[in-house]
């Protein structure tokens, strides 16, 4: 867990990706971040999405879609290791930036961006019965048995064919009852 001092210091950074390279570099990031253990220095990946709705055949269908696609946001504490390592995963064509300075994004346009959004608010914890609201198990009731806020993951135990079944979940993928 990152101490406090290290986060106060870490900024959003833009990454250029190769199109259709983004989900697939945050995945790389995240391994290289644990395989090296720089959790103090890599806080935080995220690819923005937005839900929207089609209308296909008289269906309302949702789907997740790209809010800056072949952009990847990066919240890191900026030293010659992370950049190297931000700059050399795979998919990565570098940061946004004039020449190979990375700059920081600024609060406001954090702010207009909604990244602090990306901070999940939940209305549920340890011990909550929920429903799960999207997914394979859309509909099926749970407990929350553990809350992992650093990989945005929920472990709900679902009653499945008559058995308590542990399965893990996105973090908005439940919602309290």
């Amino acid at each position: 867990m990152p101490n406090n001092e290290a986060s106060e210091e870490a900024k959003w950074y833009v990454v250029h990706t190769y199109s259709g390279y983004e989900n697939k570099v945050k995945a790389n990031l995240e391994k290289i971040v644990e395989n090296r253990n720089l959790q103090d220095y890599i806080l935080d990946i995220v690819v923005p999405m937005e839900e929207q709705i089609e209308i296909k055949d008289g269906k309302k269908k949702a789907s997740l879609k790209k809010v800056f696609p072949g952009y990847v946001l990066v919240k890191m504490i900026m030293n010659d290791e992370s950049w190297y390592v931000v700059r050399n995963t795979r998919g990565v064509t570098g940061f946004v930036g004039p020449g190979s300075k990375a700059v920081p994004l600024t609060d406001e346009e954090i702010r207009a961006m909604g990244v602090e959004e990306f901070a999940p608010v939940l209305d549920y914890e340890v011990g909550d019965n929920v429903r799960v609201v999207s997914g394979p198990l859309e509909n099926f009731i749970g407990i929350v048995e553990e809350i992992n806020l650093e990989k945005k993951k929920v472990r709900v135990s679902v009653s499945m064919f008559g058995r308590e079944t542990p399965v893990e979940l996105e973090l908005h993928q439940i919602q309290k009852i």
